[in-house]
């Protein structure tokens, strides 16, 4: 191993990524630095006075194939790879000359595919060949060559430079294992887009920092926010921060479980979220009223929490909001005079989300220690045709209504999931139980005196009548739940027994 410093002599520059790029080839010139390029690089250095080398002029070979042919060449390679201290007879025999210094970011792929108007085959002709090959060679030979792939590297260069008027191998090694990371997230981008399997054989994610986070769950706990490159659907880390600080942990999955459920919605909807769970929903004839409702609905567990609207945040809405204490408000859009009165609250964290996108079926991955779990997340939806009525009481139409609106709700809450809902609002929700039960004597509890003809929706099944027999008394008159169990039978007869309605969706929603 070489880790002796190294001086640039020649580099050979080729960019997709202009930014700072003639600042950093000026200074490289000024220490006689030898700087080879490539077609558009090149002409962009020289309309800035820098002198540098046409690759095809040192090689001896035209670019060729519309560009697909310029830098894979044996005298660009071996210059990258060559050992200087065991290859040099060969590399003078065949007139190869040392390149010192690899500069090089790939052709914007993830910029080409991002655009909805760009076609197959404008992704394709954004897939770099030659870039990756001589960034990978610059990487893999760190005893003798230095890469750089990231325009914010150039000054570690250029401070070694004038410090040193070297780069010191723990440079180098940096900078390779930059350079690798860089391929590796731009092979998985490529990857990504050419499968068409929600569970490939193979499975290859990239993603990159969007910044670090002051802790994580607990201030103990060191934590940051990734994202992946093309985000392929709607998400939180998309969202502008019109106000307050950036999101904590927490936040950020408080935030994502807000949008999440709000998504299933299309009539003016408000969700409130307080640690992943939401604590109240409700839809309304116009988002002021949505919100009320849904705050209300459980107004002790929404201190704090999070709120959510699929409609603009009006005036009335922010009026609302200046009275309590939330930590976020998530919005497609805010009028300027609800802007104006959330800005009295410094702490809270404005959001804006644009326009509420109906959730697309894409795959969820939950981490494990040492795996990965993915599978499509729960995007099914139920309408009155999907509900077998199994009960002598037949549903009325509004108790239809209220339990597809709870179904919604139940989706996004954590197993065992019990969610009471009267006039499309949730009066009470019991979530994360162990116990069925449990969870229903919580959300039974939750509801209060608005309990009084609501629906109950359960996410799983009834194992036992207990929970049925539990709410007899309490004026819930219709039920929604998966069904399946083996004592289906003895629960229906209980509902019978009390005056319940009770229908079957055929499929359960759980959420760990």
């Amino acid at each position: 191993m070489n880790t002796a410093k190294l001086k640039i002599k020649r580099a050979l520059i080729s960019v997709s990524d202009k930014r700072g790029i003639e600042e950093f080839a000026k200074i490289l010139r000024k220490r006689d630095v030898e700087i080879l390029s490539t077609g558009g690089t090149a002409e962009y250095l020289r309309r800035n006075n820098i002198e540098v080398v046409d690759v095809s002029d040192y090689t001896g070979f035209p670019e060729i194939m519309d560009g697909r042919i310029k830098t894979i060449n044996p005298k660009i390679e071996g210059g990258i790879l060559g050992l200087r201290d065991k290859h040099s007879d060969e590399a003078t025999q065949h007139g190869i000359k040392w390149i010192d210094l690899v500069v090089c970011n790939l052709y914007p792929f993830s910029k080409t595919i991002s655009n909805p108007e760009s076609s197959f085959e404008d992704a394709l002709e954004n897939i770099d060949i030659g870039g990756p090959t001589m960034i990978r060679s610059a990487a893999k030979n760190i005893d003798w060559c230095t890469v750089v792939v990231d325009t914010n590297d150039y000054s570690l260069i250029i401070k070694e430079l004038e410090t040193k008027n070297s780069i010191s191998y723990d440079l180098r090694r940096d900078l390779s294992a930059k350079a690798f990371g860089h391929c590796a997230k731009y092979d998985s981008i490529i990857f990504n887009y050419l499968n068409d399997r929600m569970l490939p054989e193979d499975l290859t994610l990239s993603f990159e920092k969007y910044y670090d986070l002051r802790y994580g769950e607990n201030p103990h706990q060191r934590a940051a926010a990734y994202k992946l490159p093309n985000i392929p659907d709607q998400s939180i880390l998309t969202a502008e921060i019109l106000q307050g600080k950036q999101l904590s942990y927490n936040n950020f999955m408080d935030a994502d479980a807000a949008l999440a459920c709000l998504r299933e919605f299309e009539s003016p909807t408000s969700v409130i979220v307080k640690h992943a769970n939401p604590c109240g929903v409700s839809t309304g004839n116009d988002i002021s009223i949505a919100f009320e409702r849904a705050f209300n609905a459980d107004a002790k567990s929404a201190f704090g929490g999070i709120i959510a609207l699929n409609q603009t945040c009006t005036e009335g809405v922010a009026e609302l909001v200046s009275k309590i204490f939330m930590e976020i408000i998530i919005a497609p859009a805010y009028e300027d005079s609800a802007i104006n009165i959330l800005k009295n609250k410094k702490n809270l964290r404005v959001l804006k989300i644009g326009e509420i996108q109906n959730r697309k079926k894409i795959p969820e991955y939950r981490f494990l220690n040492g795996g990965l779990l993915v599978q499509e997340n729960d995007t099914n939806k139920l309408d009155p045709n999907d509900l077998e009525i199994v009960t002598s009481t037949q549903p009325s139409s509004k108790q239809v209504d209220d339990m597809l609106f709870a179904w919604k709700v139940l989706k996004h809450v954590k197993s065992n999931a019990i969610t009471t809902v009267k006039n499309n609002t949730t009066v009470g929700i019991g979530a994360g139980q162990v116990s069925r039960v449990d969870a229903v004597e919580i959300a039974v509890n939750k509801s209060g005196e608005n309990i009084e003809g609501s629906v109950l929706a359960s996410d799983a099944f009834f194992p036992f009548r207990d929970s049925i027999d539990l709410i007899s008394n309490t004026g819930i008159k219709a039920v929604i739940q998966p069904g399946g169990s083996i004592r289906d039978q003895e629960v229906t007869e209980a509902c019978n027994e009390h005056g319940i309605a009770m229908v079957f969706t055929g499929q359960r929603c759980f959420k760990h």
